[in-house]
């Protein structure tokens, strides 16, 4: 899987290069320096993880990662080290790093701490945001209300959607959290807007809290923030809840299935061999073809 995604990403980063005959790989070599080839790995790291291309759980290997990349070892720990310190990756027990897996604790702390920042963030932008950053957010709505009800679709754009109302909280350290704690969320799998009705319900609360910040009402407005964040979290239970019950019944649903498939095996093959009416029907046959010779 590594490498079908290595030549993705080079096919997309840069050029592949085939071995030069020393057992090497063909790495093409960047002269913009230490810095850029870190950012590099850093970004298709952290967009393996955010794709799901990396599942929470997963270990991974430095080796592995660096033919996937084609890189050396150096910008490959650097950009792994960073993930680390994001809470993004962990150490393994056996060796390397693993995504980070949260369990039901985690993903209730990591909402609570999101409802009040997300409250924070949209109290301060009633207070400081601008003409144009209102028209903006309140254009954003209007996208979504158009949008066709393809949750991916809607994901995209709802990430759109609060990154411009971060910013319009004009509050640098606050944005730096949020996008960090963004990128916590990404390990917790498929999109809230998968939840049937969920879609609806996000559109109508974006343009709830956008109506309070144009209107000034910073009490209003975080409320409404923290009330959102609320109803996605239980909508992110909903969806870990199925994803274990799933998990539980397929096993069982598999045996089922196959008990069935032998009972309808066995109603087939049963008449020839426990003597039923076709069967005996055969016996008659070869004993007259028998009288008859």
């Amino acid at each position: 899987m590594l490498l079908e995604l290595g030549l993705l990403y080079t096919s997309t980063m840069g050029k592949f290069r085939p071995s030069n005959g020393d057992g090497k790989t063909g790495a093409p070599q960047d002269k913009r320096g230490g810095g850029y080839v870190l950012e590099r790995a850093y970004e298709a790291l952290l967009g393996a993880i955010r794709q799901n291309k990396f599942q929470p759980g997963q270990r991974l290997l430095e080796t592995e990662i660096c033919q996937w990349l084609h890189m050396s070892r150096t910008p490959v720990r650097e950009a792994m080290r960073r993930l680390q310190a994001q809470g993004l990756l962990e150490h393994s027990p056996g060796g390397g790093v693993t995504v980070c897996l949260h369990d039901f604790h985690a993903v209730a702390e990591l909402y609570v701490f999101r409802e009040t920042l997300e409250g924070t963030a949209a109290d301060l932008a009633a207070k400081h945001a601008d003409k144009t950053e209102i028209e903006l957010l309140t254009a954003l709505i209007q996208i979504q209300q158009n949008l066709p009800n393809d949750a991916e679709i809607h994901a995209r754009e709802n990430k759109v959607f609060h990154n411009h109302l971060y910013r319009a909280a004009h509050n640098q350290f606050l944005l730096k959290s949020l996008q960090s704690l963004h990128e916590s969320v990404a390990l917790l799998g498929s999109t809230t807007l998968s939840v049937p009705g969920r879609i609806e319900v996000a559109v109508r609360e974006h343009g709830e809290i956008v109506s309070a910040i144009a209107a000034r009402d910073q009490q209003r407005a975080q409320d409404l923030a923290r009330q959102h964040v609320r109803s996605s979290y239980q909508a992110r239970v909903r969806l870990i809840m199925e994803a274990l019950d799933l998990a539980a019944r397929l096993p069982v649903e598999v045996e089922a299935q196959q008990e069935t498939d032998t009972r309808k095996s066995h109603s087939i093959v049963a008449p020839f061999e426990t003597g039923g009416a076709h069967g005996r029907r055969s016996n008659h046959t070869k004993r007259d073809e028998r009288t008859s010779r």
